[in-house]
């Protein structure tokens, strides 16, 4: 394998990791149904149960151990969807020498949640190059 191709092969990981990170925070960041979470709501909750958690009765108690559990890591995603800027800005050095070597299109980026804004950054437009024109295969020539 020459030097040139192991280059290329680090490249396409190195762009592959970025995409993907990059989607799995905005799909981390996605809104649930119901009422919006905030980081002051769950840590009420996280207060409320762990308070009840002393005198609960052991059926009680392990329901209540599950949903500290789920408050902890909602609060956790919370506070590293904050951090999403350094993600996003390796999508955009990446995402369109990506989609190209990929044949992903504008369409499809969007379909997954990343926006018009940093698709545009990135250098993806929703334009297509004309699709090639086979001869013989257009409308019949009258004549």
């Amino acid at each position: 394998m020459s030097a040139a191709h192991k280059a290329a092969l680090a490249r396409g990981r190195q762009e592959g990791h970025a995409v993907r990170r990059y989607l799995e925070a905005i799909d981390d960041q996605r809104p649930m149904r119901g009422r919006r979470r905030t980081p002051e709501t769950i840590n009420r909750r996280l207060a409320t149960v762990t308070a009840r958690l002393a005198e609960a009765e052991p059926l009680t108690r392990l329901h209540l151990v599950q949903e500290k559990a789920d408050l902890e890591r909602a609060l956790t995603k919370m506070k590293a969807a904050r951090h999403i800027a350094p993600l996003e800005k390796a999508f955009v050095k990446v995402a369109r020498a990506y989609g190209e070597r990929k044949g992903i299109e504008y369409d499809a980026w969007r379909a997954v949640g990343v926006s018009a804004t940093v698709l545009r950054q990135a250098g993806i437009t929703r334009s297509r190059p004309p699709a090639p024109t086979v001869p013989g295969r257009g409308a019949p020539r009258r004549g």
